[in-house]
């Protein structure tokens, strides 16, 4: 179902100066002090300093996160106590506001400047979903929740730790305090979970008891003389972020698989993993993991780094886009999102926010550009329709029709993005180059890794395949990941005809093909793509189709151009035949008595064998978010993509499917 749109909060004060909402007639905080009452109910009410002493990570959810000055005041408590753990804030917003709006509230609160600068400089489009921002080198990451909480608190998985039960009077916005979210909260809580409210309201605190709290009344912030705290009394066990599964041996299991894996140690310690591929996806999940501290070690075939499908000079970022906004596409909005924050973050990048122009086909696909925006009614700042006229006037040249218009879209070096990442890693990321792994094999630790001589080259608890097609030879049992090659070639142009009435190409074009403009380095079109092929010869069949792709982007431009004469590169993608990745741990195999209940939350797993494969022609915009996605899996932090989006790029999914037809074909046989 389609996300309804944003509505941003309106920006107000009242007469004293105190940040009020429009929308709900109430102040968004104490006429006492904000940042005060933050430090008195939030931080003291949850006994943060010391709780952080003892637990790594420590998750943080809040209701209602308007103005931040909740997350700011606990982020600056953070620091003052010497930063001692990995802290998650996880928080939902109906009415978020606008960048602008919400720094002239902030610009009230000078000590919070720094801090506040920083989450300004971060602050996502106002798009309904998931937000990951990640602050102070990584070791404090902010999880927005951009909608209405009943909506997104249910596709949150994570263990939580503390509460913040925040947001206007239970009277004013009594759907933020509703049963149904709180219950949710107490789904993701455990016995050591404590929660802090400034509100002491009769129907509150009954329904907190009901559900398993025990209250206890403080004295309040300002003129509230009381406040209430509490802690989780029953006996639920802690919510993990790895889907549950069964703890039992399954029959039809590889003999070399070990069991199945129930959900790891909550808050396991820092780990330490092998990486196979060093491509877009292997760099990224690598960086990741270095981060959270764990050991890498980095297996490549190449002698060096984004050798092969991640290996071209350039390549374009922009998302998806459907009319019915379907997963695939809302996956690919917030990988897009996500990716440009860790661009702008990461040094070394080759890469411009140029802007990209999806040109339509044709007239009609011209209209229905049109009308997809209209039905999604997404920021401006993410993408727009151009018409004809408006799109010649924005490259300033000859097109054919209008199109989609990504302001904040353009292209990257690939190369120069695997290098930064492990540059940025380097100190827990080891690298392993011109090794080729010919075997895998499961341990009672874990799994062992061997060349194609059966030299042992290295075990770990953890073992990630990132190594595109190549993976399918590696599994150590039938399970089916659906893979399929697809070969693509692209073409270098050593210029582009200029004069006086065609200025310098300065954005990325896209149609059937792409063309990346002169700063890139490598003016590149193309690319040709031939499923099932795998074949990385050169062919002039596929320069004489660039040059067509070419002549659509840019009408005339490809005159005059000798196909022949041309040279460039190919590579072959892998991809599922869903055309999302694959990430997660593997399904292992089931037994025929479990077929037939199977889901993906139950399937149980092959221990510590993981994968982050398919990316496609898409990896730019998938590496970064599926990276820190399957890191918060192992790490068993909060999941930073909504429950529903997780489950589509399960890799169990395929295998899920293949039961249920193997299910269906034997009870016909009957």
């Amino acid at each position: 179902m389609k996300p309804p749109p944003l509505v941003p909060a309106e920006f107000a004060t009242t007469n004293g100066g105190t940040p009020f909402s429009v929308a709900f007639n109430d102040v968004y905080h104490s006429a006492h002090g904000g940042l005060a009452q933050a430090r008195h109910v939030f931080i003291q009410g949850n006994n943060l300093a010391d709780r952080w002493l003892q637990q790594n990570p420590f998750v943080i959810a809040e209701t209602g996160f308007g103005l931040g000055l909740n997350f700011l005041a606990t982020w600056q408590a953070w620091q003052d106590a010497g930063k001692p753990c990995r802290l998650h804030f996880v928080s939902v917003e109906k009415h978020p506001f606008h960048r602008d709006d919400l720094a002239r509230a902030l610009a009230g609160f000078a000590e919070l400047t720094p801090l506040a600068e920083q989450l300004l400089k971060q602050w996502p489009l106002l798009v309904t979903g998931f937000h990951r921002l990640h602050f102070d080198e990584g070791q404090i990451t902010l999880t927005l929740l951009f909608g209405a909480a009943q909506m997104q608190l249910p596709q949150l998985s994570a263990g939580l730790d503390a509460l913040y039960l925040d947001g206007f009077a239970p009277a004013r916005n009594p759907d933020l305090w509703s049963p149904d979210v709180l219950a949710t909260l107490t789904r993701l809580s455990h016995p050591a979970t404590t929660l802090a409210t400034w509100s002491v309201a009769g129907e509150l605190r009954r329904t907190l008891e009901q559900l398993g709290w025990s209250l206890e009344r403080r004295p309040g912030f300002g003129n509230k003389r009381e406040m209430l705290v509490g802690r989780y009394a029953t006996a639920n066990t802690r919510k993990s972020t790895w889907p549950a599964v069964p703890k039992r041996d399954c029959p039809e299991t590889d003999s070399r698989l070990r069991g199945v894996s129930p959900a790891p140690t909550f808050r396991a310690s820092p780990g330490k993993a092998i990486i196979i591929g060093a491509g877009l996806a292997g760099t990224a999940i690598s960086e990741r993991l270095a981060r959270r501290g764990w050991q890498v070690d980095l297996y490549e075939r190449n002698a060096a780094p984004a050798q092969e499908a991640s290996g071209n000079p350039s390549g374009v970022l922009l998302p998806l886009l459907t009319r019915d906004d379907a997963p695939a596409a809302r996956l690919s909005h917030a990988c897009y999102r996500y990716a440009l924050r860790r661009l702008t973050e990461l040094p070394g990048v080759r890469w411009s926010p140029c802007g990209v122009l999806h040109i339509a086909r044709d007239a009609e696909h011209e209209l229905l550009q049109c009308a997809t925006l209209n039905e999604l009614n997404l920021p401006a700042k993410l993408v727009s329709f151009l018409n004809h006229a408006a799109a010649e006037a924005q490259i300033g040249r000859p097109l054919a029709h209008g199109g989609w218009w990504f302001p904040e879209g353009g292209w990257v070096d690939p190369v120069s993005l695997c290098n930064a990442l492990l540059a940025l890693g380097a100190e827990r990321i080891e690298t392993h180059y011109s090794v080729t792994v010919a075997r895998l094999e499961q341990t009672i630790d874990g799994w062992q890794i061997f060349d194609s001589a059966d030299n042992l080259l290295g075990s770990a608890p953890h073992l990630i395949l990132a190594n595109a097609q190549a993976a399918q030879a590696l599994l150590p049992c039938p399970v089916p990941l659906t893979l399929l090659p697809i070969r693509g070639q692209i073409s270098y142009l050593e210029k582009l005809a200029d004069n006086d009435n065609h200025p310098p190409l300065r954005h990325v074009l896209c149609r059937s093909g792409y063309l990346t403009p002169p700063e890139s380095g490598a003016i590149c079109i193309g690319a040709s793509f031939d499923s099932g092929d795998s074949d990385l010869q050169s062919r002039l069949s596929d320069h004489e189709g660039n040059l067509q792709r070419l002549e659509e982007l840019l009408p005339g431009t490809a005159l005059g151009i000798n196909a022949h004469s041309l040279t460039g590169r190919v590579g072959i993608r892998s991809t599922a035949r869903d055309r999302v990745p694959l990430v997660g741990t593997l399904p292992a195999p089931l037994s025929a008595k479990d077929m037939e209940q199977a889901t993906l939350a139950t399937m149980p797993r092959i221990p510590g064998l993981h994968v982050l494969l398919g990316l496609g022609a898409r990896g730019l915009v998938w590496a970064p978010l599926v990276a820190e996605l399957l890191a918060s899996q192992l790490a068993d932090e909060p999941l930073p993509l909504e429950a529903a989006l997780v489950k589509r790029i399960d890799p169990a999914r395929f295998y899920l499917q293949a039961l249920r037809r193997k299910n269906v074909s034997n009870n016909a046989d009957l």
